[in-house]
């Protein structure tokens, strides 16, 4: 196998979705199952612990890393064949809107409300009800981005596959 750009790109960007797939996937299936068995207070403040943590730059340059070098992989992987290309295309694109776009305009604003939320001096009905107008959606757009960066990933090996 010859060593090009179009390799390289590619196994970056499937590396970088990989990641993110991982951590979409471990997220979804073992962090909120079990954080959701806690009392409204609990899970509120551990949801507010853990969107603050993962706000670093590690965490920042692989989530939109992917998508950058997702871009830079499409160009240097125009011209190996249709399908190929097509494959590329259509796992960033996907990535983009159902990990990058959702997590943007769904989880961030739940995020950045519950963070802004004094929890210790809130009551218990300001409690329950913060966490009926944060869990469902949250977990809604977190499944949408779980298959979004699923396929994306899934694609993109595909594609290294399909020369």
């Amino acid at each position: 196998m010859e060593i090009s750009t179009s390799n390289i790109t590619l196994f970056a960007a499937t590396l970088l979705i990989g990641l993110v797939a991982g951590l979409c996937f471990t997220w979804g299936n073992a962090v909120t199952p079990g954080v959701g068995q806690l009392e409204d207070m609990g899970y509120l403040q551990s949801f507010q612990k853990m969107n603050r943590s993962i706000e670093n730059p590690l965490f920042f340059a692989v989530f939109f890393g992917s998508f950058f070098v997702g871009i830079v992989t499409v160009i240097t992987n125009r011209g190996i064949s249709p399908t190929h290309f097509w494959l590329v295309v259509i796992a960033i694109a996907i990535y983009f809107f159902g990990v990058v776009l959702v997590t943007v305009f769904g989880n961030v604003p739940l995020n950045q409300l519950l963070d802004k939320t004094d929890l210790i001096n809130s009551t218990t009905g300001q409690l329950r009800t913060l966490r009926e107008n944060f869990e469902k959606p949250w977990n809604r757009f977190h499944s949408i981005r779980v298959v979004s960066a699923t396929i994306s990933f899934a694609l993109l090996i595909v594609a290294g596959i399909v020369k």
